[in-house]
């Protein structure tokens, strides 16, 4: 048995004794850290410091887990596009502000749990989904700023998405998407100007290089939650996913990136 293999059996032993947690593109966190209070706080801090850079597009990523519990070398979870622009008040009024832009898988009720949707929804809502006291943040570049906004108001949004939901989507593949899968197909979509998803994989495959999960992180990472989320058929011998470390790195080198930062919480 090869060293995946083993991964795999032996988390779906240690899948049947451990409670679940806050997981990858889920809509909130299962163990709330913030109160309602520090969450608003906290996504009003990373709103005025995204507006403080001229950020009208920003990626930004919050941990679902706490980090003993994440594999080496991935420090979040979740990813979502932060878009400021003209937003609709519950009275019918409008007004400045970014809304947020995310792939949600289901949680079995709403939804099916391998099933992902996009939903737009807002900052308060994100940073109630975190289990620690920082984000991640990408501020594209102002030319890919613009260019991922077209996408985004464009058909290519809808087009590229996905629905099969696998928590370790392989990005050179197309047969599964998580969040961060899904925004790296955005991003693919304005650099290389194309709808066309087939193209997108293709030239991701060339020119952007995953995360490589350590077969012991996966354990540790998705061992409690062991479900049919965990679909790993669009993998080979190496698992491979899409982060905010490894996205940050393909920003960088193609000189797509203002700039790449952690914010931390201020009490």
């Amino acid at each position: 048995m090869n060293r995946f293999a083993a991964a795999l059996a032996a988390l779906m032993i240690v899948g049947t004794a451990l409670p679940a947690t806050a997981q990858d593109s889920s809509a909130r966190a299962i163990v709330p850290h913030f109160t309602a209070p520090q969450a608003a706080a906290f996504s009003k801090q990373v709103e005025r410091d995204l507006a403080q850079r001229g950020a009208r597009v920003a990626i930004v990523f919050r941990a679902g887990r706490m980090r003993d519990q994440l594999p080496e070398g991935i420090a979040y979870t979740h990813g979502a596009f932060w878009v400021y622009r003209d937003i609709q008040t519950a009275d019918g009024k409008s007004q400045k502000g970014y809304a947020v832009y995310n792939l949600y898988a289901g949680d079995g009720k709403a939804w099916s749990k391998i099933e992902s949707r996009l939903v737009q929804d807002f900052p308060l809502d994100f940073t109630r989904g975190s289990t620690v006291n920082d984000m991640a943040v990408i501020v594209p570049s102002p030319e890919m700023q613009r260019r991922i906004l077209a996408v985004i108001d464009s058909p290519t949004y809808q087009k590229v998405h996905n629905p099969e939901y696998s928590l370790v989507a392989n990005p050179w593949a197309r047969k599964y998407q998580n969040c961060n899968n899904f925004m790296l197909n955005v991003i693919a979509a304005g650099v290389w100007n194309t709808d066309n998803p087939n193209q997108i994989t293709a030239n991701l495959k060339a020119h952007y290089k995953p995360t490589v999960v350590k077969a012991n992180g996966l354990v540790r990472f998705f061992g409690p939650i062991a479900d049919q989320r965990l679909r790993t058929d669009d993998q080979d011998a190496v698992i491979r996913t899409a982060t905010y470390e490894s996205m940050a790195v393909f920003m960088r080198e193609n000189k797509l990136l203002q700039d790449a930062y952690i914010f931390n919480y201020q009490p």
